[in-house]
């Protein structure tokens, strides 16, 4: 072979393999490389919308992105300020302080930056029976005459639905409940709390006076909306549990629904945090808006809720935000170079 032939096979085989070695380069330089994410939520599926979203940065950071683990709030913490989970996306605060402070507080998690921000929570009845009955107060359901109309299950007490054990809200209803006078007139239904919904939605389409709690970010409001099929009850004074028992629940604009508005974070194991600055800068920048996740949650409810529309949902809501996405990313980089 002559020498120019061999030097056109050689330039040849470069230029093969410049995009191979190019995109080997490119995965050496993220700064996740080789590191391995444990991710933890808890048993909502409606959750794993925005836990998701960070997965997918972290695995654009180069991150070996382990199956997400679902387990209640408490594990979840527990785990992370062990070591043996990394991250949760959705510490709500301070609805959760006493669980957050209880595994470790500041010293063992590490948390910056909103992630959404303006979660609501409350008690709402139907407006039909609020407007009938003159209701507008939690309190009012001391009268056991007011408190049967939600009787659901002959016992002659109010039927609320209420959360989930372990999510935190079960314990601030049930200290309001006793701080209202309401022992002996209402009944808190824990549970399953999409099954004890989807059993509410169904006396209220039948025309049934329902009682339940809920929150924001979650599709149950934009099923049932506020001020057109249902209304918040407001609360007497604020009463909480645990460490916030003296926190005012009062909101800016004067109104008292027995909680404050919550910021959810994600929270990190501080020591993993330390060593990957790259994902403390993304998990203190990603923000996403309350009413897109409303609007997700709805979509799950309405059947698009298996793991291909949950990854359709994230993607698309990347696409729509590429400019903001790609800075998070940018900047998350940057961080590991410093």
């Amino acid at each position: 072979m002559t020498n120019s032939k061999k030097l056109c096979r050689a330039g040849l085989l470069a230029l093969t393999l410049s995009p191979l070695m190019g995109a080997q380069a490119m995965a050496a330089d993220l700064p996740g490389k080789g590191v391995v994410v444990k991710p933890a939520q808890s048993t909502l599926a409606e959750e794993t919308f925005q836990t998701e979203l960070v997965n997918r940065a972290l695995k654009d950071l180069g991150y070996d992105v382990q199956p997400t683990a679902e387990v209640d709030y408490n594990v979840a913490y527990t785990t992370i300020a062990s070591g043996d989970s990394t991250y949760m996306a959705v510490n709500w605060d301070p609805l959760q302080t006493d669980m957050y402070n209880a595994a470790g507080g500041d010293k063992k998690f590490y948390r910056q930056g909103t992630y959404i921000s303006g979660a609501t929570q409350g008690y709402l009845i139907d407006k039909k029976t609020a407007d009938k009955y003159h209701i507008h107060d939690l309190s009012q359901l001391k009268d056991p005459k007011l408190a049967r109309l939600f009787d659901s299950n002959g016992d002659g007490k109010a039927d609320m639905v209420s959360c989930d054990p372990g999510w935190g809200c079960g314990e601030v209803i049930s200290a309001q409940i006793k701080a209202y006078g309401l022992s002996n007139t209402v009944q808190q239904n824990a549970g399953n709390y999409a099954a004890i919904m989807a059993d509410t939605m169904t006396r209220f389409q039948e025309g049934k006076p329902v009682l339940y709690y809920t929150w924001t970010p979650y599709w149950v409001s934009n099923v049932l909306k506020p001020g057109r099929d249902v209304i918040w009850l407001t609360v007497p004074f604020s009463a909480n549990s645990g460490s916030q028992k003296d926190l005012d629940t009062k909101l800016p604009d004067g109104k008292n629904y027995g909680f404050p508005l919550n910021d959810e974070h994600i929270v990190a194991n501080k020591q993993w945090a330390a060593a990957n600055p790259a994902a403390a800068k993304l998990f203190a920048l990603m923000k996403l808006p309350l009413n897109d996740v409303n609007a997700q949650n709805l979509s799950m409810h309405n059947g698009e809720s298996s793991a291909q529309d949950i990854q359709d949902q994230f993607s698309g809501w990347i696409k729509a935000h590429q400019d903001t996405y790609n800075g998070w990313i940018d900047a998350a980089k940057a961080a590991a170079k410093k």
